[in-house]
């Protein structure tokens, strides 16, 4: 990549978004943003076609999943860094074209284990691309025009979240579920094109003076590979020694790992944060509501399709009311936050979405899609609407102004893990293993056991909003903020950053410490 040619490096943040060089970046940060928007939501729907394809097992179409998000859990904080040191538009050209050939190799795969592989590689090059996008808005567009170029490149990519149920689906039903992969190479190439053409450089000028914590990028690969592979391993049961000797791996590299960031002077993770209730307090809310909201839809298409009998299409528009109401209201919910203080809808949303949730409990062989499945996937996506752009301000609230993109880089990544785990785990819990998920009334058992389960966990989320979120704390912080951002949040989706801060930040220095 560092033959490529192109605008000069380093060039300081002044194009204008009305420009038609501003309008080329806005175009290459939106299409590679949407790419990753657009697997996160058809993979889901594509599993059982995947399974029937490749006759795959449960527990490797969890891998299908869990793969791409373990490399992206773990390395997310690590593709900020690089961006930061090697330069943004360059980790972002890296990024997507790491991510056009693994994707090449998700279709291209002739079984289950090649798949796996290719879609950890896919996670490698999310973890460069993804972090990518937002720095270079951040970094390249006037101080005047940030704001709104964040707002055009939300709204366009959550477009792409909506435009995926569609595009998915056709895809699945019509050429193959081995398009939904395909179809990034073309728009890969679009991408490297703009941004070589028309992207300028930018890179933080004291990156490269901090020691990069690759220790701890390595033992937190570790410890969610070994615990990952361990549920998984475990479904229906099925424990031996290799998933017991995972899972002590798993255990003892996160030991490891808490040990060395709290002695490294730059850690990848900085304890510290913590320090801060309100922060520990919100991540804790991250990773309940996250784990519900990626329990449930990875059950969900499962059951539309194999108990209900939709095609993949038909799965994948039944949820799209949950991203219609959330490009449509979260705005509105992070405004309302700001006036009323952020705790009465980190309550009331998750209750909302948990009823939601409750509500499929009606859905099963022969429901009508109109008086059982539209109700419950219109309550769920309202209320992932109420607290989604809330949370996301209270974590930025929770530290100073100068950490908030650390902060928001350790909460994209909490809400990463979250859907990492519950997928590993929520098959073994609910007694759905092997070739079950092909069987329509297993599957049908399994949801419904699903669905209370992850009622419970939004729930869990409430609580904690109510005791630990004051209004009192958050309030003053949130009076001169910047109007949140929000994206869609099917499939593997996360927090968006807020245009305050770039993707990764050095930690501060030692003497600094969050206010409680």
């Amino acid at each position: 990549m560092a033959a490529m040619t192109g605008p000069t490096p380093d060039a300081a943040p002044g194009v204008r978004l009305s420009s038609a060089r501003g309008r080329w970046i806005l175009t290459c940060v939106v299409l590679a943003s949407g790419m990753a928007m657009l697997d996160g939501t058809v993979v889901n729907v594509a599993l059982p076609t995947m399974g029937r394809d490749l006759g795959a097992s449960l527990s490797a179409l969890q891998w299908v999943v869990n793969a791409y998000m373990l490399t992206l859990s773990a390395l997310l904080l690590w593709g900020g860094a690089m961006g930061d040191r090697i330069g943004r538009r360059r980790a972002l050209v890296l990024g997507v074209a790491w991510f056009a050939v693994a994707s090449a190799a998700c279709g291209l795969a002739p079984n289950e284990g090649t798949l796996i592989a290719a879609r950890a590689l896919q996670g490698v090059g999310g973890a460069l691309l993804t972090p990518g996008s937002l720095a270079l808005v951040r970094s390249v567009f006037h101080p005047d025009d940030q704001a709104r170029a964040v707002g055009a490149w939300s709204g366009l990519t959550g477009v792409a979240g909506a435009l995926g149920p569609f595009l998915g689906g056709w895809l699945i039903d019509g050429p193959g579920w081995r398009w939904i992969f395909l179809i990034n190479v073309p728009i890969a190439v679009v991408v490297l094109v703009i941004a070589v053409r028309h992207v300028p450089e930018s890179r933080d000028a004291t990156a490269a003076d901090a020691p990069f914590d690759q220790v701890g990028a390595v033992l937190a690969a570790v410890c969610l590979a070994g615990v990952s592979y361990a549920l998984i391993g475990s479904s229906g049961g099925a424990f031996s020694v290799v998933t017991g000797l995972a899972a002590l791996i798993g255990v003892v590299a996160g030991a490891a790992f808490v040990a060395v960031e709290r002695r490294r002077a730059a850690p990848m993770l900085p304890l510290s944060l913590f320090r801060s209730r309100l922060f520990s307090a919100a991540n804790g809310m991250t990773l309940c509501l996250y784990a519900g909201i990626g329990g449930i839809l990875f059950m969900l298409p499962v059951q539309l399709q194999v108990a209900l009998g939709y095609d993949a299409l038909a799965a994948g528009v039944a949820t799209l009311p949950v991203t219609a109401l959330m490009l449509l209201l979260s705005p509105r919910a992070g405004d309302l936050a700001r006036r009323m203080g952020p705790t009465p809808p980190l309550v009331v949303g998750p209750v909302v979405a948990a009823a939601g949730v409750l509500l499929m409990l009606r859905i099963g062989p022969g429901s009508p899609y109109a008086a059982d499945v539209l109700p419950a996937v219109a309550v769920l996506g309202l209320g992932m609407s109420l607290f989604v752009a809330p949370l996301t301000t209270t974590v930025l609230a929770s530290v100073e102004p100068e950490r908030a993109g650390l902060a928001s880089g350790v909460n994209n990544t909490a809400a990463r893990v979250a859907q990492l785990l519950v997928v590993a785990a929520l098959p073994l819990a609910v007694g759905l293993s092997g070739d079950a998920y092909t069987r329509p009334e297993a599957v049908d058992t399994s949801f419904h056991r699903a669905a209370v389960g992850c009622a419970v966990l939004f729930v869990l989320g409430a609580a904690t909003a109510a005791a630990f979120v004051r209004p009192r704390a958050v309030r003053p912080r949130l009076a001169g903020a910047p109007r949140p951002q929000c994206r869609s949040h099917l499939g593997v989706s996360a927090p968006a950053l807020e245009p305050g801060e770039p993707a990764s930040k050095p930690p501060a220095g030692p003497a600094e410490r969050p206010k409680r």
